[in-house]
């Protein structure tokens, strides 16, 4: 039962502490659009797309109003491209990254996931010319999101992708140049991807899901950085209580606006994830947080134990607040998305291994990360299959979102705007892996996924 204290809490977490829910996703399945003709396919895909999202964007709007909570994002994420494209060619892929591209248009959401594929222990035809024609589909679209899933526990991790990928990384960075390679910021690889992930550029409708879903993200960084910075010098027990019982309360926001926006779409609702989702405004940040703690500088010796805190206690506290959660659920690290972590860059505390080393305990992995625009597909290769390796062999989630910025060096700066920040250039080690990745093949499970 909620008291006037609590709906005065709430009211200060939006007004002044940059409560919001992050995005509203609807998950539609596009299994029934498949066809031979490529045509007949575009043609059902925006059909089935226009007609399943019409009313999101507004049933978003009237829920703000509603509730007064911001809904920052409309989105929707589809069926993983390469499951439906068949027979398509590379410029039949293009043709239909354009039809996604329209029907978000139509739509008015902010972004459309799932131009993706799942090549975790081998690669079809289907996700090879997918594949391919990922730089060109990202720099033709605005809207347009894609993601590729190259390893998981179970299957080991598929090197031969990760190859691939540092190629498609380098020429997604070159054709959208002229936009400060902005088109690799809508482009991860992950190892052990959710199927029910609301958050871009990773979302898209995974196999085992209904026919259409709502997925909501919550986000709350600065609400738990007050609570923190409020509760004063006590220990980290007391600490971890304070973080669980905001965390409870941000996802309750979260459960609430999934449900409404559920029934009024007259769609399941799947999950609501816990992810502390940061963004660039001053006091949205996860490495405030981390400083609020007690850290000197985000990137400092301690730093890992304090996201590790963080992070479960998020857990914690959030599975008691929702019936269904899922997705990625934690506190996201994007350095350009966070304006704590672009400062640590910049005063040179935080650096890409400790960037690694702390995605071990946290929600993702490297995520909006600029480095020089002259590093080579064997050493982002590399940069890759190392964070890959942490997801594998931790059985958890983990992603790569590299930005290797056209004609930029350490010390330069990447401007995106809105949400997507901007962020320092970080040096990289240049030292080629280039034998160790050219051997290809896939590097076997680990002994702990054989739990059958």
């Amino acid at each position: 039962m909620l008291d006037t204290k609590d709906i005065m809490e709430t009211i200060q977490m939006i007004r002044e502490e940059n409560l919001d829910v992050r995005t509203i996703t609807m998950g539609i399945s596009l299994f029934d659009c498949v066809s031979d003709d490529e045509k007949a396919l575009c043609d059902r895909v925006y059909d089935k797309l226009t007609r399943k999202a019409e009313h999101l964007v507004r049933t978003g709007e009237d829920l703000e109003k509603r509730y007064g909570v911001p809904i920052v994002n409309k989105r929707v994420s589809v069926t993983p491209v390469s499951l439906i494209g068949g027979r398509l060619s590379p410029d039949g892929y293009i043709r239909l990254a354009h039809t996604l591209q329209k029907a978000a248009e139509t739509l008015g959401i902010n972004f459309i996931g799932g131009y993706s594929a799942l090549v975790h222990k081998g690669m079809t035809e289907s996700d090879k010319r997918l594949i391919e024609s990922i730089p060109r589909a990202l720099a033709e679209t605005e809207l347009l999101c894609s993601s590729v899933n190259v390893a998981t526990t179970k299957a080991g991790i598929n090197m031969d992708a990760i190859r691939l990928m540092g190629g498609v990384i380098r020429e997604t960075a070159y054709r959208t140049r002229d936009r400060q390679s902005i088109g690799c910021a809508k482009l991860v690889v992950f190892a052990n991807v959710p199927e029910d992930n609301p958050f871009m550029a990773g979302a898209f409708h995974g196999v085992g899901e209904p026919e259409c879903v709502i997925n909501v993200g919550v986000s709350g960084p600065g609400v738990v950085s007050s609570a923190i910075r409020r509760a004063g010098p006590c220990d980290l027990s007391e600490l971890a209580d304070v973080i669980k019982k905001t965390a409870f309360k941000i996802t309750r926001v979260g459960q609430l606006v999934a449900h409404e926006a559920a029934k009024a779409l007259d769609v399941p609702f799947g999950i609501v994830d816990l992810s502390l989702a940061p963004t660039p405004a001053i006091g949205d940040s996860v490495a405030q947080i981390l400083e609020n703690m007690g850290l000197e500088s985000t990137g400092a010796h301690g730093t890992t134990a304090a996201l590790a805190m963080l992070n479960d206690a998020v857990k914690k506290g959030g599975v008691m607040a929702s019936s269904h959660v899922g997705g990625l659920s934690g506190a996201f690290i994007p350095v350009s998305e966070d304006a704590g972590m672009i400062a640590a860059v910049e005063r040179g505390s935080l650096s890409l291994e400790k960037l690694e080393a702390m995605t071990a305990v946290c929600s993702v992995g490297l995520d909006m990360i600029a480095i020089p625009g002259d590093t080579t597909e064997d050493v982002i290769c590399g940069i890759i299959a190392d964070e890959i390796s942490i997801g594998v062999a931790n059985t958890k989630t983990t992603a790569v979102r590299l930005i290797p910025a056209y004609g930029k060096k350490p010390g330069d700066r990447v401007e995106f705007g809105g949400l997507l920040g901007y962020a320092p250039v970080i040096p990289v080690r240049t030292d080629s892996p280039s034998v160790f990745i050219g051997r290809g093949g896939r590097i076997p499970a680990p002994i702990h996924s054989l739990k059958n």
